[in-house]
């Protein structure tokens, strides 16, 4: 494995771990991903961004195996704060729990997208790469993620704020930010 790749599993089990729910199909997800990287690596344009190959890879192997993946699936559910590094108090915490439980609430078209961008960084240019969607769906699917998300919390930002502004958490948003 080139350490090009290496460099991205890090995303793609964050990823694959909020797709899933459950740590050990995430795990089998991303080998899946790897494995369909390694075997189709002649496929891959030179120049291209190995990041959002492997990001559509992901999501191409998660939609395809929906079905496999919801027979196998138990009702246990993956305790999402232990994908996201948090400061250990207990309102922070908390107040995680709460995003995390809101974001597991969207639909599932606009949490991808919102993850894609807010969490893993891709832009949505990358984002529409990934997923095959055009960029426009991509934008009106994180508006309306961001929409949404806003509504579940409240109206509220994080730690109470009353901020109309969603802030992007590891990459770039739309206008660059």
């Amino acid at each position: 494995m080139t350490p090009d790749i290496v460099a991205h599993i890090q995303g793609l089990r964050r990823y694959a771990r909020f797709l899933c729910r459950d740590v050990a199909e995430a795990d089998d997800l991303v080998q899946e991903t790897l494995e369909r990287a390694i075997a189709h690596a002649g496929q891959f344009r030179p120049g291209g961004d190995l990041r959002v190959w492997l990001f559509a890879i992901l999501h191409n192997a998660f939609v395809s195996g929906r079905r496999a993946y919801a027979r196998r699936r138990t009702e246990t559910s993956m305790d999402l704060a232990s994908a996201v590094s948090v400061s250990a108090t207990q309102e922070s915490r908390a107040e995680l729990q709460r995003v995390l439980s809101a974001i597991d609430r969207l639909p599932d078209e606009r949490r991808r997208v919102l993850l894609l961008v807010a969490v893993e960084g891709l832009t949505t240019d990358e984002v529409a790469v990934a997923l095959g969607l055009p960029v426009g769906t991509v934008r009106s699917r994180l508006a309306r993620a961001r929409d949404s998300l806003r509504q579940l919390l409240g109206g509220r930002g994080p730690a109470g704020s009353r901020s109309a502004t969603m802030r992007v958490v590891g990459g770039r948003d739309v206008d660059g930010r």
